[in-house]
């Protein structure tokens, strides 16, 4: 019997697990995951309000119930919890999936003045994630500028202009809920240092910005004009073909003073976070322009955008886990088709798959066929892993040194918890936001 263990249960973690039941009859799969909740970013990464793709949670929770896998919550490993050392000998084989859990910085002054975050701090605040700053997000903002063009960026700048009302059938926690209620934000700028033909955004999130009510977008058509690419969109790739289209659109329409308004700006590089009284105050941006090779210069003209919120949204990274090699370089685990490699040698019996694999990119989607190729890698070194000696059952071993994993049934009984909240709330699921109402309701026979 191939033993494995996968350490991350969102989507690489579960569909490494689902290739590894699929192609190998003979293996048991244990998912780990620090958390007592599976799922990774599909529950604490989605908007609330995008409830098609949150629905692949569907879709997870039939291969962690497929009766040769098992969901180990509240498991951490590394540092101040289970060595990388101890999983191996617990396991034949152990596949890290544990994605890219920091962010980029603009590596700009006042970048850490209060009221400025990373897109993924107000991401998880908004989606309930434990580990999330419980409040201060909106308190005083009337102006909000979010750096960046990509879906996340979309994502946090819709959130920031619709009305409470709209997400109360969502699962948000009520705290953020009260407070996006409360919320006097007038604007958001969403920025970009290129044009618009080089948004990462799809046309899907962004046709998602307008229609919200109360709210309008406006699109500068100077701004429009300044990339050479917008005079003649047919040349473009179909994608970005579409969103300038989209872009073309708006900016044809006067704005008509909504309460809230929705600026797409574009050819603004930032440089500096301006500060008032201690706090984020606004952003100055270097106006840019192409370069004629795919990337912007520096003109030398400044422009000052009021904001008391700033969200960063430029990408992803990598952190390094105790016990597996790193390239700082592009924050990835080094590897041979998922086979983790020491020093350039291939050590049988280490893997990985997802974004500490390959870095931040690609869809959810993406992480199927890079899972598989993780997969058969390990199946192809079967016959050298299990020749290892490993506990006939590992979580007795965990148990011993003190962890106590949070199983599937508590998984449900946490889902119980937050239906029950909800219906106190009169609300339909509201997700449950710190460690200790979490554990205590996975606890709850």
């Amino acid at each position: 019997m191939l033993r494995v263990a996968v350490v991350g249960s969102g989507p690489s973690g579960v569909y490494t697990a689902q290739s590894l039941v699929q192609l190998e009859p003979g293996v048991r799969v244990d998912v780990l995951d620090r958390l007592p909740c599976p799922y990774g970013l599909v529950r604490y990464g989605v908007a609330p309000d995008h409830e098609k793709i949150k629905s692949l949670q569907n879709t997870l929770r039939t291969v962690l119930e497929h009766e040769r896998v098992r969901f180990l919550g509240g498991v951490q490993v590394g540092p101040d919890g289970v060595p990388t050392a101890r999983l191996r000998e617990l396991y034949h084989a152990v596949v890290y999936c544990v994605g890219a859990a920091t962010d980029r910085q603009l590596g700009i002054p006042g970048e850490d003045l209060p009221g400025s975050w990373s897109a993924t701090q107000f991401v998880s605040w908004y989606s309930a994630h434990p580990d999330a700053a419980q409040d201060g997000f909106l308190r005083g903002v009337r102006s909000a500028v979010v750096i960046g063009v990509g879906n996340v960026a979309v994502d946090v700048t819709r959130m920031l202009a619709r009305g409470a009302a709209e997400l109360n059938a969502t699962d948000m926690p009520q705290a953020a809920l009260n407070a996006l209620a409360e919320s006097q934000v007038a604007e958001v700028h969403m920025v970009g240092r290129r044009g618009p033909s080089q948004a990462r955004f799809t046309t899907k999130e962004l046709r998602e910005l307008s229609g919200l009510p109360g709210a309008e977008v406006v699109v500068d058509p100077a701004e429009l004009a300044l990339d050479p690419a917008c005079d003649d969109p047919s040349a473009l790739p179909a994608a970005q073909r579409r969103n300038v289209e989209v872009l073309r659109g708006w900016a044809r329409v006067p704005p008509r003073g909504a309460p809230r308004s929705i600026r797409l700006r574009f050819f603004l590089r930032p440089v500096r976070l301006l500060a008032e009284r201690g706090r984020v105050a606004g952003v100055r941006f270097e106006r840019t322009a192409p370069d004629g090779h795919g990337g912007v210069t520096g003109t030398g003209r400044y422009e000052d955008v009021e904001a008391q919120l700033v969200l960063r949204s430029v990408g992803y990274r990598g952190v390094p886990l105790e016990g597996l090699p790193f390239d700082a370089a592009d924050g990835t685990v080094p590897h041979l088709a998922g086979r983790v490699l020491r020093e350039g040698v291939v050590v049988p019996g280490e893997y990985v798959a997802g974004w500490i694999k390959r870095g931040p990119t690609g869809v959810i989607g993406t992480n199927r066929p890079d899972a598989k190729e993780t997969v058969v890698s390990l199946l192809e070194d079967a016959d050298a892993v299990v020749r290892r000696s490993v506990p006939e059952e590992p979580v007795a071993a965990l148990r011993a040194t003190g962890v106590e994993p949070v199983t599937w049934a508590g998984w449900q009984a946490i889902e119980r918890a937050e239906a029950a909240l909800g219906a106190s709330l009169g609300r339909d699921v509201v997700k449950l936001a710190d460690w200790d109402s979490l554990l205590a309701a996975a606890r709850t026979p």
